[in-house]
């Protein structure tokens, strides 16, 4: 594995896309409930997405649209969705519109994913399985909407070579998931589709990372003391063309951890 430090994350990040991407694979650890520092949206937003805006051409966020038809099914998917979302951020998802929004005044073409009323029927209807099947819904869209955007571009003469970036949770853009992992994530056979051109990173607040299995089992995890490397940001090379891109910390904690 490795490891490098960059005074800032937009230094680390320009490392990430160094190889020219068609498809750039963002995943963020969600903010917790209980967030204080800036969450990984936020600061892709603000930071990162205008330093690739030139070189983008859309950005494909994880949300949901589905037609206006299906309002029931919706709602209901929304309510079996609850066992994960309260534990994330009440503003994460406002945060996903906010970027969308950034991207649009950049120049990018800003979308969310688009499930069928039958979709939307399919996870709604799955019982205890729901959560999975919400998953490979995200999976499975994430991956047509994204190679339909990289072909439009190929196509393109004012896109062509330019990135489909894709931001949502790093449950979704892991290029070497196996195990049942494997049917959450669109980013093998998006890789495929544009010819080992996806390159993905995670993004990560440092003071979001636990000590639960959810963090320990990260390879990255052991070798990230936030103490020693929280001053700057560090970038994990985990994989060919995968990366863990760790912020510094917010001044705030910064400051509180300096010795006195």
């Amino acid at each position: 594995m490795g490891c490098m430090q960059y005074d800032t994350a937009r230094e680390a990040f320009a490392a990430v896309i160094a190889s020219n991407p068609l498809v750039l694979a963002v995943g963020e650890a969600h903010a917790p409930r209980d967030a204080t520092a800036p969450s990984a949206a936020k600061r892709f937003a603000e930071d990162l997405l205008p330093s690739i805006a030139p070189r983008a051409s859309d950005l494909l966020v994880e949300l949901m649209m589905p037609p206006r038809g299906c309002v029931d099914a919706t709602q209901e998917v929304r309510e079996k969705q609850t066992a994960v979302t309260t534990r994330q951020a009440a503003t994460d998802q406002n945060e996903y519109v906010v970027m969308g929004e950034k991207a649009r005044s950049l120049g990018l073409v800003p979308d969310m994913l688009r499930p069928s009323c039958a979709d939307m029927d399919r996870v709604g209807g799955a019982g205890d399985d729901a959560i999975e099947a919400s998953l490979e819904l995200i999976a499975r869209l994430t991956r047509e909407q994204g190679s339909r955007l990289a072909q439009r571009d190929a196509r393109s003469d004012a896109d062509a070579g330019k990135m489909v970036v894709i931001y949502g949770g790093l449950l979704h853009n892991d290029l070497a998931a196996t195990g049942e992992a494997a049917r959450w994530s669109y980013a093998p056979a998006l890789d495929t589709a544009v010819g080992g051109r996806l390159v993905a990173v995670d993004l990560v607040v440092p003071e979001f990372i636990g000590d639960d299995t959810t963090w320990t089992s990260l390879a990255w995890h052991p070798y990230y003391d936030r103490t020693r490397l929280g001053r700057k940001a560090t970038l994990f090379r985990t994989g060919e063309r995968s990366y863990v891109l760790v912020f510094p910390l917010s001044r705030v904690t910064a400051d509180a951890a300096t010795p006195r």
